[in-house]
């Protein structure tokens, strides 16, 4: 009885490990962010002095809104920005052009509208170093 029972308990062990080893190897991991593109560099927040204006794209300015300025990416795109100090992230919409040449030279990314700053909480400090996700390319 005790041969059958170590006979038992053999065979099992050898068909877990055989299983173990016949496993197909795992999928490749999808990129993790899902980005289309990322960039490191600045950001600063522009609101009430630009509240209600009309901005580069055609829409009024909403600084309680989720959305930026970015000198160069199309109008509608979405942008994923994570302040690097505190890891908070949000995401915006491209709907304006800025920041300024000046502010560019010195590493300056993008002008997040004033709920996105306060989202990623950097209010305060008025510029904040952010890492840029692009999710989805806007049309114009």
């Amino acid at each position: 009885m005790r041969w059958a029972l170590l006979v038992a308990v053999a065979t099992l062990a050898a068909g877990v490990s055989s299983c173990a080893r016949h496993q197909p190897p795992a999928p490749p991991r999808p990129n993790r962010s899902g980005s289309l593109e990322t960039r490191v560099g600045l950001a600063s927040y522009y609101g009430r002095e630009f509240h209600g204006r009309t901005t580069a794209s055609g829409v009024r300015f909403d600084m309680n809104a989720l959305v930026a300025a970015h000198p160069s990416y199309p109008f509608g795109t979405r942008v994923r920005v994570t302040n690097l100090a505190n890891d908070r992230s949000t995401v915006v919409r491209i709907v304006d052009r800025g920041p300024a040449a000046e502010l560019r030279a010195e590493g300056m990314l993008i002008d997040l509208s004033h709920k996105a700053a306060e989202t990623l909480g950097f209010i305060q400090q008025g510029r904040t170093r952010v890492r840029l996700e692009v999710l989805a390319w806007g049309s114009k």
